[in-house]
């Protein structure tokens, strides 16, 4: 199924959907990452934006 945008909560919010920009810049804004960055991290743990968050908070240490 389609990105509906005008369809906003649940789900959608809790992933990170790497083939839309915006996505990926507001995603690297909150982690405080690059785009390569986060894209790099995504391939490596998954989509969901709690495993992603973890990840590169225990990777800063």
């Amino acid at each position: 199924m389609a990105d509906d945008k005008t369809q906003s909560g649940g789900q959608d919010r809790k992933r990170i959907n790497v083939n839309e920009d915006y996505e990926l810049r507001d995603w690297a804004a909150k982690f405080g990452v690059s785009v390569e960055r986060l894209r790099e991290t995504v391939l490596l743990v998954g989509d969901h934006a709690d495993e992603v968050e973890r990840y590169l908070r225990e990777g800063t240490r």
